[in-house]
């Protein structure tokens, strides 16, 4: 039977729940169940056994590795990537592959065969899953070369040496000197070849260089180095190296390379031990193989208080979202013809509600990637006549209408639509390299490995001991623990610290983390991202988990005689919305808390707000007694508020003759001007002074043109010269 068919049957065996995560991790989406059988033709695929791949942990990605070498020994290198055998034609036994991982250590013979047990279940060793090891072509073609054990001594002196370093080598083992290359060639491969006197060499070595040795061997067999300089550019397909004057600057590095136990690699400033040598090392024919994760370092601070702080970030980044995002709806930002929002106006925003730029630009980016802010473009009109190129049209930010529906949900149910974006967008938006220029807001995500290391940061961080944390000195373990859950994402993308320090963040400003560890609503944030909910169905798991850190959303303040209104725990939207009206607020975490100025009521009254219906909605929140300084605060205010107006019109008319005015205001042939009379002798019109004057003379009226001065206008057609 086939290994297609012997998959088919496999799946057969899985719920369309299980069968839903492997068919999303290869890169398909559905949400219908597919048959076992178009299921199996789809994941042998190499583009979905790689896709799958991406998923695996260091020893997972090892053991494939080991796999994929194996059979590239056993039935020659896969030269077609799209090699239509079965796979069943590649296949080696499982023992010498517990061989190479393992070799004769029985617990750790143990693990490797868990770990290949794992791989099964991903759908990445094929069944029949007997004594013999199935892997996908992709999987040969890919991962054969990332086994960690280098190449021949014979081929790497061939390609990358001339005459005079083979001599040197020779040299410097003790041979004598050989008429040409061959016999200096011949010499040095015929001992390092030869199992016991690369022993007898390593046990004259110092110690130093011997651990050394070792440890290259331990992570992959190749190491950056500076102990060889090209000859000729590098260019060349084959690049020609020798021996740096002056040595690397590492004696452990120059004493390897000096006797040939350290060879150049090819890419510049790359050393590879050669594979004779490090199974003489080890004693037996091993491949890096790492199935425990670093272990958290010792002297972790305490993470005493940190649900509190987690709800004092939830708190404070809903309230920043909420005012960002009506500062939008205020004054919206343009879009650069670049891309990106104007620099100017990220500033603007930031300033207009209160939060720092980089906070400005991460709520901006995911409101919109949450469907809460969009792009309107303003249509430009074609002028009469013009035939012409129009100007691009002007591109801004707007709240659109999923925005008015988000505000009139709980601070849960808000929350959770902009965690629930977070965790799944193909971007970093606070890790912004020197390299890329001036941060701005807006940008497309598309980082394909964003998602990944999100998600082994969070795995690293629920390592931690219970009540234990993470301070920035801890920082690289995170980075090398979650470098272990996804070995992929971290080699593609380069991460490091930075890109880590940057997703911790992110996760503190959401109640993620705190104090350096993972809160209860991170670890559901994790969980999701493992079953694949996180991009089906986030929100009952999100919502549960939230409800549980946030306290209930407050009705009422309570209001001082300083002038603050204090929310203990985190405001109600309707709440919210009243006091952002006739205050400013001045601090949040636990508790928000706002403060009442004569410039903020006013702002109210110009909102529409009249004092009573104000004092009367202020006074049912508080469930007491307004403070007296406030009340003669809005009463005092609302005696001086309007007692100036500033009327809106097109221009003015005025004559000494109170009937023709009051005549002219009641005429039917001008009600199109709009004129309302302000004053006895006063009127004004809702359009400008040509059209005003054009329908009045056309109304059998003679006005006359006035200046701002109160001189008459001489109206005289223009003559026009060359």
């Amino acid at each position: 039977m086939s290994t297609q068919r012997f998959l088919a049957t496999w799946l057969e065996t899985k719920s369309p729940e299980e069968r839903r995560p492997i068919l999303a991790r290869a890169g398909f989406t559905s949400d219908d169940d597919i048959p076992p059988q178009d299921l199996a033709r789809l994941l042998l695929q190499p583009r979905a056994a790689l896709s799958l791949a991406r998923f695996c942990t260091l020893p997972q990605h090892q053991a494939l590795s080991a796999v994929a070498w194996l059979a590239a020994q056993r039935h020659g290198p896969l030269l077609n990537l799209w090699h239509d055998a079965d796979p069943a034609t590649r296949a080696v036994p499982r023992a010498d592959v517990l061989d190479l991982l393992a070799g004769s250590d029985p617990a750790l013979r143990a693990r490797a065969a868990a770990t290949l047990d794992a791989l099964a279940d991903m759908a990445l060793v094929l069944p029949p899953h007997d004594d013999q090891v199935i892997v996908s072509v992709g999987v040969h073609a890919h991962l054969a070369e990332a086994a960690g054990l280098g190449r021949p001594a014979a081929e790497l002196i061939g390609l990358h040496f001339n005459a005079p370093e083979v001599h040197a080598i020779a040299e410097t083992l003790g041979f004598p000197k050989a008429r040409a290359r061959e016999g200096a060639e011949r010499n040095v491969l015929g001992l390092l070849t030869d199992q016991e006197r690369v022993r007898a060499l390593l046990a004259q070595a110092p110690a130093d260089a011997r651990e050394w040795l070792l440890d290259i061997i331990a992570h992959g067999s190749q190491v950056l180095t500076h102990a060889y300089q090209a000859r000729g550019g590098f260019y060349q397909q084959a690049p020609k190296y020798a021996f740096r004057p002056g040595g690397s600057g590492d004696p452990n590095t120059d004493w390897l390379a000096a006797r040939g136990l350290l060879l150049p690699a090819g890419p510049y400033d790359t050393a590879e031990v050669p594979i004779e040598v490090a199974v003489a090392a080890l004693g037996e024919l091993r491949v890096p193989f790492a199935p425990e994760p670093p272990r958290p370092p010792a002297g972790l601070p305490d993470a005493a208080g940190a649900d509190g702080s987690a709800q004092a970030a939830a708190t404070a980044a809903l309230s920043q979202i909420e005012r960002v995002l009506a500062a939008c709806a205020d004054q919206p930002p343009l879009l650069r013809k670049a891309g990106g929002l104007a620099v100017r106006d990220t500033k603007r925003i930031a300033k207009a509600a209160g939060v720092a730029e980089d906070a400005t630009r991460l709520w901006l980016d995911l409101a919109t990637q949450a469907g809460l802010l969009g792009l309107h473009a303003e249509p430009v009109r074609r002028p009469k006549g013009h035939r012409g190129k129009l100007p691009e049209p002007v591109v801004s930010l707007l709240p659109k209408t999923e925005y008015d529906d988000w505000l009139k949900r709980s601070p849960v149910e808000r929350l959770v639509t902009i965690i629930a974006t977070w965790a799944t967008i193909p971007a970093v938006y606070t890790f912004w390299p020197e390299e890329a220029g001036t941060p701005v807001a807006l940008t497309e995500p598309d980082d394909p490995n964003a998602v990944g290391i999100r998600y082994a940061v969070l795995e690293a961080l629920a390592a931690l001991p219970p009540g234990k944390g993470v301070s920035a000195d801890g920082l690289p373990y995170v980075t090398e623990r979650a470098a272990w859950h996804r070995p992929h994402h971290f080699a593609e993308s380069g991460a490091g610290d930075d890109l880590v320090g940057a997703v911790v963040h992110e996760a503190e400003s959401l109640g993620l983390v705190a104090r350096g560890t993972l809160t209860g609503a991170g670890r559901v944030v994790r969980d999701l991202l493992v079953s694949g909910e996180a991009w089906t169905s986030p929100k009952p798991a999100l919502t549960v988990a939230l409800a549980a850190m946030l306290p209930p959303a407050q009705a009422c303040a309570f209001f001082q005689a300083d002038l603050t209104a204090v929310v203990r725990g985190m405001p109600g939207p309707e709440l919210a919305e009243l006091l952002d009206d006739v205050a400013d607020r001045e601090s949040e975490g636990h508790a928000v808390v706002w403060r009442f100025s004569g410039s903020t009521v006013r702002r109210a009254f110009d909102r529409g707000h009249e004092a009573g219906a104000l004092l009367a909605r202020l006074t049912e929140v508080a469930g007491a007694p307004l403070p007296q300084p406030l009340e003669y605060l809005i009463k005092d205010t609302a005696r001086t508020h309007g007692r100036v107006r500033v009327v809106r019109s097109g221009c003015c008319l005025r004559s000494d003759d109170e009937a023709l005015v009051e005549e002219l205001a009641r005429s039917q042939a001008l009600r199109t001007l709009g004129l309302r009379k302000i004053a006895p002798t006063v009127l004004i019109s809702a359009v400008g002074e040509e059209e005003t004057l054009a329908r009045l003379r056309a109304a059998g009226y003679t006005p006359a043109l006035e200046s701002e001065t109160g001189a008459t206008v001489i109206e005289r057609a223009a003559r026009r010269r060359a």
